[in-house]
C-alpha cells in the first residue's frame, strides 16, 4: 500500500511540475507576443480646408487635408468635382508631411463641390473618403488687384569719420605686429 501511495504521489508531483513549466512557458510566450505588437493606430483625417460641410463665400484656391500620420510622397490622389461631376482641381498635388494640398481652378459657379481623396501612409491602410463643401459665389466676381504702395527710398549707408580712423589704426597696428614678428623670427633663426 505504501508503495502504491508513494507511486501516486510521484505521479501527481511530476504532473504538477509539468503544469507549472507549461504555465510558465505560456506566460513567457504571451508577454513576448504583447511586447512584439505594434500599436494599433489607423490614419484618419484631422482637418480639412474648406471645412467639410461648410459654406464658403470666397472661392478657395486649394483644398487641404491634414492627417494623423505622415503621408507618402507618391500615389496619393485628391479630386474636386462640381455638382455636374466636372473636375475643378488643377491636378497639382503637394504633400508636406501629414498635409496634402490640391490646387483649384477659379470657382465661379455656386453649388456643392465634392472632394474625393485616396491618401497613403507607410504601414497604414489607405485613407479614402469623400466630403463636400458649398460655394456661394458672389453676384459679381471682381478680381483682387494689388494696389502698389510707395516705399521710402533707402539712404545708402556711409561710413563715418570715426570708423575710417579706427580702420586705419587697426591697419597700422597690424603692420607693426607683422614687423615685430618678422624680427623675432629672424632672431630665432640666427641663434640656431
Amino acid at each position: 500500500m505504501r508503495r502504491l501511495a508513494r507511486i501516486q504521489g510521484d505521479i501527481t508531483k511530476g504532473s504538477e511540475v509539468k503544469i507549472t513549466r507549461l504555465s510558465r512557458f505560456l506566460g513567457v510566450i504571451a508577454i513576448l507576443s504583447f511586447l512584439g505588437m505594434s500599436s494599433a493606430s489607423a490614419n484618419s483625417l484631422i482637418t480639412t480646408f474648406p471645412i467639410s460641410g461648410s459654406t464658403v463665400t470666397t472661392a478657395p484656391t486649394s483644398v487641404t487635408l491634414t492627417t494623423q500620420v505622415a503621408l507618402l510622397a507618391e500615389a496619393n490622389d485628391i479630386a474636386v468635382t462640381d455638382a455636374a461631376g466636372n473636375r475643378v482641381d488643377d491636378g497639382t498635388l503637394t504633400i508636406n508631411e501629414a498635409t496634402a494640398t490640391v490646387g483649384l481652378k477659379p470657382l465661379v459657379d455656386s453649388g456643392i463641390y465634392s472632394v474625393t481623396y485616396f491618401l497613403y501612409a507607410e504601414g497604414e491602410t489607405p485613407l479614402e473618403g469623400t466630403f463636400t463643401f458649398n460655394f456661394s459665389a458672389p453676384s459679381v466676381i471682381t478680381p483682387n488687384e494689388p494696389t502698389p504702395i510707395p516705399t521710402k527710398s533707402q539712404i545708402p549707408a556711409s561710413s563715418s569719420w570715426g570708423t575710417n580712423v579706427f580702420i586705419v589704426f587697426i591697419l597700422i597696428a597690424a603692420f607693426f605686429v607683422l614687423v615685430g614678428l618678422s624680427l623675432y623670427a629672424r632672431k630665432l633663426f640666427r641663434d640656431r
